[in-house]
């Protein structure tokens, strides 16, 4: 995981408060996920709004705009299907900053999973994140970018394992993302059989089978 924080534009601050009774209402799931909403976050603050007419950059249908949400957690973190939900309940791709105080102090992480918007529900890859880091750490300017939706993948690119790729569509590294996801999983699965298994042959087959799945993976970053 890097250490990264942006530093937002000043010009693109909102700082409103938004009721977790309005994510309840647009978000998907029933009782239970309306529970974890409560239980899990304190407060959520739409802290920036980067849109062309605060930052001078052309949106597109997939990206007209990119909020900034601010969580604050109730306890250790918020948990990825809790983001989900707000994600869901937004019809802009959101960058969040989930916030949480341990032992008096305050720590925060930048998390977020590519969202297209495909004029339904919105379709989420995976949430990746940095490190938790204390809230006063120094941040970065945000990446340099001639479109909103240039600057919303410049945005993710540090967060995940992979390289934007010129020219690559938001469609092809939503499935490059879950690509990777899926061999991560078959790399894991594969070592760990092969910690396991006592037959030679068998451990010479996995071991290929291994290498080759390493190899697409490094492909696909």
């Amino acid at each position: 995981m890097v250490e990264l924080l942006h530093q937002w534009p000043a010009a693109a601050r909102v700082g409103t408060r938004v009721a977790k009774e309005k994510i309840q209402t647009h978000g998907p799931g029933g009782t239970s996920m309306r529970q974890r909403l409560v239980t899990e976050v304190e407060r959520i603050t739409w802290a920036y709004k980067l849109a062309e007419v605060t930052v001078n950059l052309e949106g597109s249908p997939e990206v007209p705009e990119i909020q900034v949400f601010v969580v604050e957690a109730k306890g250790e973190d918020v948990s990825d299907e809790v983001l989900a939900a707000m994600d869901k309940a937004v019809k802009f791709p959101i960058v969040f900053e989930v916030v949480r105080h341990r032992e008096g102090a305050a720590e925060v992480r930048m998390v977020a999973a590519l969202k297209q918007l495909d004029g339904g529900r919105p379709r989420l890859s995976a949430y990746h994140s940095t490190r938790w880091l204390p809230v006063d750490a120094p941040r970065q300017p945000m990446p340099t970018a001639i479109t909103l939706p240039l600057l919303y993948t410049a945005l993710l690119a540090p967060l995940t394992s992979v390289s934007i790729r010129p020219g690559e569509e938001m469609s092809q590294l939503a499935d490059r993302l879950d690509a990777v996801r899926r061999l991560e999983r078959e790399v894991s699965t594969l070592e760990r059989r092969m910690r396991q298994e006592r037959q030679f042959n068998r451990k010479v087959e996995l071991r290929r089978r291994l290498k080759a799945t390493q190899h697409e993976l490094e492909q696909q970053r």
